[in-house]
C-alpha cells in the first residue's frame, strides 16, 4: 500500500481551491485546508465530510503550518497573490511539489499580464527555487470538477513540469479528480497552457458557451 500523501490546499475557499479540495478528497490523501476565510473553510470541511465521511481532511490555521506538513502544495490563489504566499511558505517547500493553478489574466480578462517568454508557473518556480513546481488544473474551470465528462468525452487536464517523478505524482492526483491527465512538457509549456485557458475564456465570453467547458485532444 502506498504511503498516504498530505496535500495542502492554499486558498481552499476560492472557486478552484474548493473544487480541487473536494475532488482530491475522494482519493487516498490527507487534505490540509487553509483559507483566510475561517468561516467559509468550516463550510468546506462540512461539505467534504457530508459527501465522504471517511475523508482524511482538516483545517490548519496558517499557510506555513499547512505547507510544513504537506508533501504536495496546491497554490489555489490569484496570480497577484502568489508572491505573498511564496514568501510565507518558501522555507518549507524544499524538494516538495508545488502545483501552480493560476492564470495571469488582467482584471478585464482581455490579456495576460506576464511578460513574453515566461509564465505564472515559471515565476512561482523563481520564487520557490528549491520546490518542484508543476503546472496543473489551470486549463479547467471550477464547474468542470463536478462534470469531468462533456458530451461523453473525458476532459483533458494538462500538466507541465521539469521533474519527472513530480509529474507522475501529479498525474495520479489529476486522475483522482476525474480528468484525463496529459503531460504537456517541461515547465516552459505552461506558457502555452496559460494562453490556452485565456483563449478558452475569450471563446466562452464571445460564443456564450455553457458553464461546462473544457479541452479535449482527439486522436486515433
Amino acid at each position: 500500500m502506498k504511503t498516504k500523501q498530505a496535500v495542502a490546499v492554499i486558498g481552499a475557499t476560492g472557486q478552484m481551491g474548493w473544487a480541487i479540495a473536494k475532488a482530491i478528497s475522494k482519493g487516498n490523501y490527507r487534505i490540509l485546508l487553509f483559507s483566510t476565510d475561517t468561516l467559509k473553510v468550516q463550510v468546506l470541511l462540512g461539505d467534504i465530510i457530508s459527501e465522504n465521511s471517511s475523508a482524511d481532511v482538516e483545517i490548519l490555521k496558517g499557510a506555513l503550518e499547512a505547507c510544513w506538513e504537506a508533501d504536495i502544495i496546491i497554490v489555489a490563489v490569484r496570480y497577484s497573490s502568489e508572491k505573498d504566499i511564496a514568501e510565507i511558505i518558501r522555507k518549507v517547500t524544499n524538494q516538495k511539489i508545488v502545483i501552480s493553478v493560476s492564470n495571469p489574466l488582467n482584471e478585464f480578462y482581455t490579456g495576460l499580464i506576464t511578460i513574453p517568454g515566461t509564465s505564472a508557473a515559471e515565476e512561482l518556480q523563481k520564487l520557490l527555487p528549491n520546490a518542484k513546481v508543476i503546472k496543473a488544473f489551470n486549463t479547467t474551470f471550477a464547474n468542470d470538477f463536478g462534470h469531468p465528462f462533456i458530451n461523453g468525452q473525458r476532459v483533458n487536464c494538462f500538466i507541465a513540469g521539469n521533474d519527472e517523478d513530480a509529474l507522475e505524482i501529479v498525474y495520479d492526483l489529476v486522475k483522482v479528480t476525474g480528468f484525463n491527465p496529459v503531460i504537456a512538457g517541461d515547465l516552459s509549456a505552461s506558457r502555452i497552457l496559460e494562453s490556452m485557458q485565456f483563449l478558452l475564456i475569450q471563446l466562452r465570453m464571445q460564443k456564450n458557451y455553457q458553464n461546462i467547458t473544457g479541452w479535449k485532444i482527439l486522436h486515433d
